[in-house]
């Protein structure tokens, strides 16, 4: 599963990946929760747009909220069937900026967290879906989550399932709301290589949700040398 993840690069940064035409000031954030604000990337009306959401989906039948549990992740295999997540699914996709997700282990009795990013340290995609759930009171809320697959070789060190993580080429068809067949998407979402993320111990100090002060961030690339290959620390 994925429930803490972080998001430090400039706003910039996030717009030239992403490419959408707004270029909102968000902060930098390290230990992003369930329930607060992520950034989320739609495609409306023909163009890509950031956008603010809670995280946790909130379908538009529901008429409790206060009993309804927060919806943070949903299962690839079951997005195109279950009653929660099938609208979205087929007409509502997006994509979460991210530049590392958590999960914990036990060291003795420490709970050590570890994040899990990009071996080329680069901000990725995954894969989500939102909408937007209007209260029988009449005030509205944009809400999305994060569709999670099986762990890949790298993962599974720690967990069984990981984020859907899309390629950039892959950005267009998963946005795509014509795309609402879902045997059309599903090659999308198995998991990532396993030669594309690393694992990294984390401070245990900032694993926690207050915590969430992005004084350590994403580590910087050198200059790519003279054969075209990036150098990382």
């Amino acid at each position: 599963m994925c429930g803490r993840f972080a998001l430090t690069v400039t706003p910039a940064e996030v717009q030239a990946l992403f490419g959408y035409e707004d270029l909102p000031n968000f902060p930098p954030r390290l230990n992003i929760a369930p329930t607060e604000p992520i950034a989320v990337v739609t495609y409306e009306n023909g163009k890509r747009h950031f956008r603010l959401m809670r995280w946790g989906l909130m379908p538009a039948w529901v008429k409790e909220t206060e009993n309804f549990p927060t919806l943070f992740n949903a299962r690839s295999e079951t997005i195109a069937t279950k009653p929660a997540f099938r609208s979205a699914a087929r007409h509502r996709r997006c994509l979460i900026p991210a530049d590392w997700f958590y999960e914990w282990a036990h060291l003795g009795k420490t709970k050590m967290p570890y994040r899990i990013m990009r071996k080329d340290h680069r901000v990725f995609a995954m894969a989500g879906l939102w909408e937007t759930y209007i209260h029988p009171n009449g005030s509205e809320i944009d809400t999305a989550t994060i569709v999670t697959t099986d762990a890949n070789g790298t993962v599974s060190a720690l967990h069984n399932r990981m984020p859907v993580i899309l390629d950039e080429k892959d950005f267009a068809t998963w946005l795509d709301a014509e795309l609402n067949v879902p045997e059309k998407i599903a090659h999308l979402m198995a998991p990532a290589s396993n030669d594309l993320l690393l694992i990294e111990a984390f401070d245990p100090r900032r694993g926690k949700i207050e915590a969430d002060t992005a004084t350590e961030k994403t580590p910087k690339r050198k200059k790519e040398k003279s054969d075209g290959q990036a150098s990382l620390f």
